[in-house]
């Protein structure tokens, strides 16, 4: 067996310990607001963002940034940073990618310590998985679908928390979602940045309104 597979499990692991479960990005003012409020609009909230920005931006930049770190080019990896700090439009957002990225350096730093030789210092979440791949011997296709999994779990556990969801149709979603990944990890793959995009004005909104929502379990 490969080790680069246990590798990926453990870095796509929900029980990592990055904080992920402590964020919504933003589906908790959705259902506050009613536009999700059971199975059928949860799938259809989680998919829009899986095909847009998720699949369109996130996906294409972590794959320019593991090669980046894998080439050495500290220069292009810090220009995709800023780009993806420059993508967050909320508070919310911004600070959820700094304190993910943080946890995970501080994790691998303890485990790897190598990995994180010339980290930058913050560092966002991609970019911090992105180092951490190619460190770990992940390779690009494998790193950007356990990134995209990795979301779509923490998402749906967060619907069936907050719509509230049964386990089951929490299960149903993830099925339904894990159908298109290969094919959006394919195209990432091969993306020119002159076809990113990431443009998700309902999540902005969404993200925006979460920061003054009076009730919540999540920090976006």
């Amino acid at each position: 067996m490969n080790i680069s597979l246990l590798r990926l499990l453990q870095l796509a692991s929900p029980i990592l310990p990055v904080g992920a479960f402590a964020y919504s990005q933003g589906l908790e003012q959705a259902v506050q607001v009613g536009l999700v409020r059971d199975e059928e609009t949860a799938r259809q909230w989680i998919v829009n963002l899986l095909h847009y920005p998720m699949a369109r931006f996130e996906a294409p930049l972590l794959t320019a940034m593991q090669k980046a770190v894998a080439a050495g080019e500290e220069a292009s990896f810090r220009r995709w940073e800023a780009i993806y700090l420059a993508s967050r439009e909320g508070v919310e957002l911004r600070e959820e990618t700094l304190q993910m990225g943080h946890a995970l350096s501080r994790l691998v730093g303890q485990l790897t310590p190598h990995v994180y030789a010339t980290a930058l210092d913050p560092v966002t979440f991609p970019g911090g998985w992105a180092m951490v791949a190619h460190g770990w011997g992940i390779g690009a296709e494998e790193a950007v679908t356990g990134y995209l999994w990795s979301w779509c779990e923490n998402q749906v556990t967060a619907a069936v928390k907050i719509v509230p969801l049964g386990q089951t149709a929490g299960q149903r979603i993830l099925f339904d979602l894990a159908s298109s990944l290969p094919v959006l990890v394919e195209r990432a793959l091969v993306m020119e940045e002159e076809s990113w995009s990431s443009f998700a004005p309902g999540l902005a909104v969404a993200s925006s309104g979460h920061e003054t929502q009076y009730c919540r379990l999540f920090r976006s």
